[in-house]
């Protein structure tokens, strides 16, 4: 049952910061507010409220019961109208009218009805809402109406109102320095979330800087450090492999060379073979450590760039299936070389590739189709790493070092986003980029 209750409170509560902190500071605020109304209410404003109906209800009373003497009933009203603030009038020939006006809502609705039954039981009839500041009261007397008009202060004391504006005006008064603190407390926070969102993406941070409370600025010191500490580290490992690559060049240069001036031509054929193979490795060793690089994000439309990216590959079979998709921020450098990647991985191994974007809640889909021998369900995720070649059907005769959907991976996971892969509709390989916006 208490799991329960805390699933369903979970459910119910807001999910951002500033709400809940709202909400501890607003609601005994609001509880309390509740508590001193009912309270005054109670002992204070009804008591009051009923002592001056019966009060009230005693002089007309008094009233009827003089007409009912029979004492001279024009001076009887003349003394009422005169010391009582009434206006006291004797209707000949009419009925008390038959609509109901009572509030069953209103104290003094009620309290009225209260003190009027037990003494005129249902030969009353009385009216608080046609008139603002009077209510009109008619009694049946004999085959006549008795109708008095009386001020509504009679019956309802005036500092009802005066009351709900002081515990009114404080209280919200209350609320909104809690809301301009609170925003000023949270807004940090919220900062600091954007800024380590945008170092997810490979984004710049550099209008960052810690403020806030003391834990929270030494979040955002604490943060920036691992910052820093992660660029360089992804720098130097950048830099390491393309400086390995390129310097691995000059001595491939000079084999290429000597193997041009070498008499057994066969060996020459077979031992540029191989050279051409280890460029070709060196080749995405620096592609692998050039796309890490910072680059600048620009809000473009991803249809748009898919048909840039596939210009190129116009003899191919490509068949392109693309809705009109919002725009969102991304590196194009970098999205280009993974659709590049994905495509030539798609032609390598399969004679018709098909893409396809579609709209999904806050995501964006794009899907690449071959119909080549695909993978193995086992394999989905080996294929991902870094450096990791299948030897089976869509590995089998294929140059390359198992870098070209890792890296794909990479650029799509620094942009928020996610790569999975399936069976696709040709009986191929199908590979779903998913990218937020």
């Amino acid at each position: 049952m208490f799991y329960g209750l805390n699933k369903f409170f979970k459910r119910i509560l807001p999910k951002r910061l500033f709400y809940r902190s709202l909400i501890i500071v607003a609601a005994p605020i609001i509880l309390l507010q509740i508590i001193i109304t009912i309270v005054f209410f109670d002992s204070l404003w009804i008591k009051a409220n009923k002592g001056m109906t019966r009060s009230l209800t005693s002089e007309v009373q008094t009233m009827f019961d003089l007409f009912q003497q029979e004492i001279n009933q024009q001076a009887v009203i003349d003394l009422y109208n005169k010391n009582f603030d009434f206006v006291v009038m004797l209707k000949k020939n009419e009925i008390l009218p038959k609509r109901k006006t009572e509030r069953w809502f209103s104290p003094m609705d009620r309290s009225l009805r209260r003190e009027l039954k037990p003494i005129f039981q249902n030969s009353y009839w009385f009216d608080t809402t046609t008139y603002k500041e009077l209510v009109d009261l008619r009694i049946k007397y004999k085959n006549e109406i008795l109708q008095v008009f009386f001020p509504k202060y009679k019956i309802a004391p005036s500092s009802a109102r005066i009351f709900a504006l002081w515990i009114t005006l404080p209280g919200l008064l209350l609320i909104l320095i809690a809301i301009i603190f609170l925003k000023n407390q949270t807004r940090p926070i919220v900062n600091l979330a954007k800024a380590a969102k945008k170092f997810g993406k490979g984004e710049s941070t550099r209008g960052f800087w810690p403020s806030g409370a003391l834990e929270i600025r030494q979040a955002g010191y604490e943060f920036d450090r691992m910052r820093k500490r992660i660029t360089v580290h992804l720098n130097q490992r950048s830099e390491m492999l393309s400086g390995i690559s390129h310097d691995l060049r000059t001595p491939l240069t000079r084999l290429k060379l000597q193997l041009a001036m070498l008499k057994q031509q066969d060996l020459a054929k077979k031992m540029g073979e191989d050279i051409k193979e280890m460029e070709r490795m060196l080749n995405e060793y620096l592609e692998f450590s050039r796309y890490q690089k910072n680059e600048k994000t620009e809000l473009m439309n991803i249809s748009h760039l898919i048909r840039d990216v596939t210009k190129k590959y116009e003899e191919k079979q490509i068949k392109l299936f693309l809705e009109e998709c919002p725009k969102i921020n991304i590196r194009p450098g970098s999205i280009k070389r993974c659709l590049a990647n994905l495509i030539d991985n798609a032609l390598a191994y399969g004679k018709t590739t098909e893409i396809f974007t579609k709209k999904m809640m806050n995501n964006i889909l794009i899907l690449i189709d071959d119909d080549g021998p695909g993978i193995h369900e086992s394999e989905y995720q080996n294929v991902l790493k870094h450096f990791y070649r299948i030897d089976k059907s869509r590995g089998q005769n294929k140059l390359g070092v198992g870098l070209g959907l890792s890296i794909a991976n990479d650029i799509i996971r620094s942009h928020g986003g996610n790569i999975s892969l399936e069976k696709s509709s040709l009986n191929g390989l199908r590979v779903i980029i998913s990218l937020p916006y």
